[in-house]
């Protein structure tokens, strides 16, 4: 699952608990047959996308490659329509998805993960059909494949992107949520509940809580949980027959065992097949926080399935990948925006006749420094007007932010806007001083008050963006923007650059949490 979709959504925090109380209302007005059916219509929408991109692909297909003029496919004697071979080709495609799982329900809202699937079943159907078509001498036309498989995967994602923010935003008005009962102990169960509520995205709604509490009044941590009427399903220890009990009695679509549940394995064993006949699903809390799902293997160890966590490592190739990634992404950028930057040079010189580029010291890959180059954007005494202004900062933690900084010169507002002043940066990331994609490069006198596991975040090259820039920028907390470095740090793959570089171009036009 898509483990950099919750961890990015940490900003989802700041939805107001007006929003969580009206989501409880209307679970408590809905029937048990309301609850199920968003399923079925969503898989059902997600279906006919699948079908639609893959028409549109082969369609364009025939005709980028073809225009219109008559072409087959020769088989032996046969000579088969290419039309014939685009309809034949799309309907296996549109099978194939569904054989490989890549529409299972437990993908349902999880973009990383369908994408990851969508990807591998398309790699795996053209892989056979090249195979088959060397094994067999059939004159498959090249270029047909090499137009289809691309056109094809990228209409199949933009399509389910359509169908999933349909369903994010379904579920932020409290439709489209499986109703769920966590079981564990007290602390256990109100920890996962509270996670559940900061993702509203992962279409888990707590509804109840099954705990092996029997005191009166309520404990404290639940009655501030504010679950819907009822929820509270206690027992002395919880017992399979109970928790299929307070299943029944709150129809609850998922149960969810939190890390620390009291239950047997052989209870839990026991539990999941009771669960499985009344069509409830399963789902455990492993305890593990932030890690990504490649770093994640199961294994079955006399009867036991096992989780190993890999150990985070940035391999010599993994290093190459991102380097050749940098230069290519950062020289193409500098190409790009030259007339940009030129013009963004005279506008800023020409405002107060002090120097373009403001030049600051930083802190990057395991305790370097160097310069990081910006566009000025404050005025030329801003460091000593800054000694007068620390008593009225509004960042995070250690960072120095205002939201209305008088430092700020009039081109440099409408510049951290759209972030315009960080593009010299791309220079910094030719030079191999910084990363397209990393953790914000931080000043030295912030690394001097670190506590010590901050330190990890210095063990890649700082970037120009990252997931504090697509998850509330200036909005976080201190906590959150250091748990949003650790665990790319932890989990860094070429594919979540590139997903957190498409994501950076949304947040920086939403302009949200930049100043």
């Amino acid at each position: 699952m898509l483990k950099v979709d919750q961890v990015a959504h940490a900003a989802a925090q700041h939805h107001t608990r007006e929003q969580t109380d009206q989501r409880h209302q209307v679970h408590a007005e809905r029937t048990p047959a309301s609850q199920t059916g968003w399923r079925s219509a969503y898989l059902n929408r997600l279906r006919w996308a699948d079908g639609v991109a893959l028409m549109v692909t082969l369609l364009g297909t025939h005709l980028v490659r073809f225009q219109l003029e008559h072409a087959g496919l020769h088989l032996g004697p046969l000579s088969v329509p290419y039309w014939i071979v685009g309809i034949v080709l799309a309907f296996v495609w549109w099978m194939h998805l569904g054989l490989r799982g890549a529409r299972d329900v437990r993908l349902i809202g999880h973009g990383m993960e369908e994408t990851r699937q969508v990807v591998h079943s398309s790699l795996i159907l053209f892989g056979a059909i090249a195979i088959i078509s060397f094994g067999f001498e059939i004159p498959t036309a090249r270029s047909y494949v090499l137009i289809a498989l691309p056109l094809g995967i990228g209409l199949l994602i933009l399509g389910r992107f359509g169908v999933r923010d349909r369903l994010v935003k379904a579920r932020y008005r409290g439709e489209a949520l499986s109703r769920t009962m966590v079981v564990g102990r007290l602390g256990g169960a109100v920890d996962l509940i509270k996670s559940l509520r900061q993702y509203p995205t992962s279409g888990l709604e707590a509804a109840a809580v099954y705990v092996p509490e029997t005191r009166k009044p309520l404990p404290v941590e639940l009655q501030r949980l504010n679950l819907p009427p009822n929820a509270l399903a206690p027992g002395e220890r919880p017992s399979v027959r109970g928790v299929m009990d307070a299943c029944r009695r709150h129809g609850i679509e998922t149960v969810v065992l939190s890390s620390n549940v009291p239950l047997s394995t052989t209870e839990i064993r026991h539990l999941s097949w009771e669960l499985a006949d009344a069509h409830i699903r399963l789902v455990m809390d492993t305890g593990l926080t932030d890690i990504a799902g490649p770093r994640i293997h199961m294994q079955q160890v006399a009867g036991l399935p096992l989780i190993h966590v890999a150990t985070p490592r940035l391999s010599r190739s993994r290093a190459l990948t991102k380097r050749l990634m940098d230069i290519a992404g950062s020289a193409t950028a500098l190409l790009i925006l030259s007339p940009v930057l030129l013009a963004l040079t005279i506008i800023v010189k020409a405002h107060d006749k002090g120097p373009a580029f403001f030049a600051q010291e930083r802190i990057g890959q395991d305790g370097s420094r160097f310069k990081m180059l910006k566009f000025r954007s404050m005025r030329t005494d801003a460091e000593q007007v800054l000694q007068r202004l620390k008593e009225q900062n509004e960042g995070a933690g250690l960072l120095f932010k205002m939201k209305d900084d008088p430092r700020v010169t009039t081109p440099g507002k409408w510049m951290r806007r759209y972030s315009l002043d960080e593009l010299p940066q791309f220079l910094n990331v030719l030079k191999g001083e910084m990363s397209l994609v990393g953790p914000r490069p931080p000043l030295p006198a912030e690394v001097e008050q670190y506590e010590d596991y901050v330190h990890r975040r210095l063990r890649v090259r700082p970037g120009i963006t990252g997931l504090w820039q697509v998850s509330g920028r200036s909005n976080l907390d201190w906590e959150q923007s250091v748990r949003l470095d650790l665990y790319y740090v932890e989990n860094w793959s070429p594919v979540q650059d590139i997903l957190i570089l498409a994501r950076t171009f949304k947040a920086v036009l939403a302009r949200d949490g930049a100043y």
